[in-house]
């Protein structure tokens, strides 16, 4: 951290390893996508210890504490010690509708009707 003031958003979502491309977490927080407690962060914005990183990506959201501002890509387990994950568990659901499109390992062959859904999906037409 070059004279103590801080880190870069984007810089420290890529260290972090919440993003896989720096120029991906860049583009994460200009268009709107990434906040710095409560507020829009533009990639220049600059992190303290204790900020509150909020970032979606798809359709879950990564909220983190900055417990260490890094700018240079660490490995899994450092990056891990400079961050406190605060994100909501990840809600899997299979009220979807799409249980006939998920097939058991060694389930055999789809059925004609199975095929035919999954057609469907692909093809909405």
């Amino acid at each position: 951290m070059p004279g103590g003031v801080g880190v870069r958003v984007d810089k420290w979502l890529w260290s972090v390893r919440a993003f896989k491309t720096r120029s991906s977490a860049a583009e994460a927080c200009a268009s709107g996508r990434v906040t710095v407690n409560g507020e829009p962060a533009k990639p220049a914005t600059k992190l303290k210890v204790g900020d509150l990183v909020e970032a979606r990506r798809r359709e879950r959201t990564i909220v983190y504490r900055v417990v260490e501002p890094i700018d240079k890509r660490v490995s899994a387990p450092r990056a891990a010690e400079c961050i406190e994950d605060l994100s909501p568990p990840e809600v899997r659901s299979s009220a979807d509708g799409l249980d006939f499109a998920r097939r058991d390992r060694g389930a055999g062959r789809p059925t004609k009707r199975d095929r035919r859904d999954i057609d469907r999906l692909r093809h909405p037409d």
